[in-house]
C-alpha cells in the first residue's frame, strides 16, 4: 500500500527476498514471451541500452547527453556562479538554516549554494501534440523533484552565495524520462567539475504479467502497471527518491524494490564507466596541447 511507500523511505533500504519471475504465454497483447523475453528483446531484470557523452557544449560549465533505449536527454550546467538576485541571495543564506536533523547547529547555519532546476520536454519527444505550457504541472513536479534530490547530493556548504543553474530536456520519450533525466544531471554535474557527495543513480520497476520487469519502456508503461521510481546514492544504498502512485502488497513491494536497486547498480557501472572514458579523453587532449 501507500502507507508502505512511506516507511521504506524512511528507513532507505529494501528487504532481502526473492524475485518471482511467472512468464506468462506470448499470445497477441502480453509483454512477455513464452521465452521470458520482453517485446524488446530484454531479460526481465535488464536495463536498455545505454550511451552517454559528456561535455556536449562549450559555452556551459557542464553538459550531458544520455540515451536509454529510445529516450534521449540532454542536461547543461550553469555555475557556481554569483547570486542574481537579493531573494536568491537570502535563500543561500538561509538554506542549511532549515535543517534536516542531522549534523550539528554549525553546519547547519552556514550559507550554501541555491540550486535552481528546470524540466522540460521538446514538443517532439513524443508522437501526441499537445500545447507547450508554461505551467505544466508535470513539469514543475519533476523540476521541484530534481532541486531536491540534487540540492541534497551537491556540496553546496563549498559554493556559499552562488547558484547553480540545471537545465533538463527530453529530446525523445519511450519511457523512464525522469529516471534518464535524474542520471543525465548527475553527468553534467560531473562534467561542470561540481562537487557531489556520491553519484545519483535513478532506475524505475514494475510488476506486469506476473513478472517484475526492470527499467520500463513506453509500451510496458502504457499497460499502467504498478510502478516505483527510486533515486540513490549507489556507495551508501542510501535513497534520495521513491516515488510509486500504485498500491501493492508489502512482500510484493519489496521484490519490485530490489529490482529497481539493481536497475541503478548496473546504470551506476555504465555511468562511471562513462566519467572515467571522458576523463582520460580529456587527460590525453591537454597532455597533447602540453606537447
Amino acid at each position: 500500500t501507500i502507507s508502505t511507500i512511506s516507511t521504506m523511505a524512511t528507513t532507505g533500504k529494501a528487504a532481502a527476498g526473492g524475485v518471482p519471475t511467472v512468464l506468462t504465454g506470448g499470445a497477441s497483447g502480453e509483454y512477455i514471451s513464452v521465452a521470458g523475453l520482453r517485446l524488446d528483446g530484454r531479460r526481465s531484470d535488464e536495463v536498455r541500452r545505454i550511451r552517454t557523452r559528456l561535455g556536449l557544449f562549450q559555452r556551459v560549465d557542464g553538459s550531458a547527453y544520455y540515451e536509454q533505449g529510445n529516450t534521449k536527454v540532454v542536461a547543461v550546467v550553469y555555475g557556481p556562479r554569483e547570486l542574481k538576485s537579493m531573494n536568491a541571495a537570502t535563500a543561500a543564506a538561509g538554506t542549511a538554516s532549515v535543517g534536516t536533523g542531522s549534523g550539528n547547529a554549525a553546519s547547519n547555519t552556514q550559507p550554501r549554494a541555491v540550486v535552481n532546476c528546470e524540466y522540460t520536454q521538446a514538443a517532439f519527444a513524443t508522437s501526441e501534440r499537445k500545447p507547450q505550457r508554461s505551467g505544466d504541472r508535470k513539469k514543475m513536479e519533476a523540476s521541484l523533484a530534481l532541486k531536491q534530490i540534487f540540492e541534497a547530493c551537491i556540496q553546496t556548504h563549498l559554493y556559499a552565495r552562488s547558484q547553480i543553474e540545471i537545465f533538463v530536456q527530453v529530446l525523445h520519450a519511450d519511457g523512464g524520462e525522469g529516471p534518464a533525466a535524474i542520471n543525465a544531471v548527475t553527468l553534467a554535474l560531473i562534467d561542470a567539475g561540481i562537487a557531489l557527495n556520491d553519484f545519483v543513480v535513478a532506475s524505475s520497476a514494475g510488476y506486469l504479467q506476473q513478472t517484475l520487469l526492470c527499467d520500463l519502456n513506453h509500451q510496458e508503461e502504457s499497460a499502467r502497471p504498478p510502478q516505483l521510481v527510486i533515486a540513490l546514492n549507489p556507495r551508501t544504498q542510501k535513497l534520495n527518491l521513491l516515488q510509486m502512485e500504485s498500491k501493492l502488497p508489502l512482500e510484493m513491494f519489496e521484490s519490485l524494490m530490489n529490482v529497481a536497486m539493481d536497475g541503478c547498480n548496473q546504470i551506476y557501472e555504465l555511468l562511471q564507466n562513462a566519467v572515467q572514458e571522458h576523463t582520460w579523453k580529456q587527460l590525453r587532449a591537454r597532455g597533447t596541447a602540453l606537447a
